[in-house]
Order: C-alpha cells, then structure tokens, then sequence
C-alpha cells in the first residue's frame, strides 16, 4: 500500500511538520482498535492534506468518508475562520468515538458531520467548496466526483486517496478480477480524460490525485 521506502518516509516525517498530539492519538487509537487501519491517512498524507488546505485556504470543506476523523482534522487546519468543514460516512459504528476526538479540537465548531449515503446527502448540501476530499467505496468514485463537481468553486481542488490501489491498476490482465482495481482504472482514465481539470497522481501511500477544476 506504501510506494514511499519506509526509510526515506521515516526520514521526511522526522524533518516535516510533527504530527498533532491529538493526531498522534487519533493514529495510534486507529492502530489498536479499529478494522482496517491502514485505511487512516497517517502522518506523511495527513501533512500533505494539511499543506493543500493551507495553501488553498478553503471557507468550505467537503470530505466523504470519515472513518476516525484523522483526515478531517488534517483538512481543517487550513479552513477560513469563519468556514465550515462537512463530513460525511455511512458507518454509525464510530459516531461515538469520532466525535470526542472533534469535540477536542479547536476546529469543533466549524464541523458538521453527516451519517448517512453520500450519494443521498450531497445534493442536500446548500454549500459550495473549494475543497473536497474522496475516500470512500471506490465503486461510487466517479458518481461523487460528478456530484462534487457542481459545487465545487471554479479553481477548487478535489483530492482523491487510493488511486493507485496498491499498484494493481499498473497491471490490469494480473488483476482484472479484482473489482476494485477495475473501478480505480476507470476513474482514473475518466478523470485523464475531463478537459475541465488538470489532475496530478502522486504515488504516496495507495496514490492521491490532486484535481483543479479550470471550468464549469
């Protein structure tokens, strides 16, 4: 799932921006006590997320899938202050935990999260973004960037994690079985394809694309 050699990672996390102590607790809460951990962002694509927002500077965020939180966190620390960052997951089952890690935040009320289908609750949004993050079911990846795209200001930014889906996409006739390597090839080619945005993969962690909308 990591394209970046441990040592080089370990090396540029020890001279970047340290993780947050309530970060840093959110990765490590994740890690001992969550399925599928590896699904966190961490700290290398969490300063990442963090530096995009930074510089970006969004008064709205929209991120799908929130899983523990750590992602939206990352995103929040380069919203406006008087912005409002939206999360949304289906899964009820970290409702409790995510929101004590949010309620510990400076970022807790400028938070709104959403329990439910993305794909139900976005078009209830009366918002529009200069952010968006999507990490979610990769099946429905081409629907959200579709339903986002709307809503997105022109010269926002959409960033898509698991693009690379552990190098699977690299070798299609290896992995054509694989459901969700075929989903992630298709978004990808999709995405080469729209003339409406310049889009860029970076091959860390399973792969982030980081997307410019030019035009409506």
């Amino acid at each position: 799932m990591d394209f970046v050699d441990k040592n080089i990672e370990k090396y540029v996390e020890a001279l970047s921006d340290k993780e947050p102590p309530l970060l840093k607790e959110i990765n490590e809460y994740t890690f001992r006590n969550i399925h599928q951990p590896r699904m966190l962002s961490g700290h290398l694509q969490g300063r990442i997320l963090s530096f995009i927002s930074q510089i970006k500077k969004p008064k709205n965020i929209l991120e799908i899938g929130t899983y523990t939180g750590y992602s939206a966190l990352c995103l929040a620390e380069g919203l406006s202050t008087d912005g409002k960052l939206i999360t949304i997951d289906k899964d009820k089952s970290l409702h409790s935990i995510v929101g004590d890690f949010f309620s510990r935040s400076k970022y807790s009320h400028q938070i709104d999260r959403k329990i439910g289908e993305a794909l139900n609750l976005i078009p209830e949004i009366k918002l529009k973004f200069d952010l968006v993050f999507i990490d979610a079911d990769k099946k429905n990846y081409k629907n959200y960037f579709n339903q986002v795209f709307d809503i997105l200001n022109v010269g926002g930014v959409i960033i898509v994690d698991n693009v690379l889906w552990n190098s699977k996409v690299t070798d299609l006739e290896k992995n054509h079985n694989d459901k969700i390597t075929v989903y992630m090839n298709e978004f990808n080619e999709y995405i080469k394809n729209n003339k409406k945005v310049s889009k860029l993969i970076l091959p860390v962690r399973d792969g982030l694309t980081i997307i410019i909308k030019n035009e409506n």
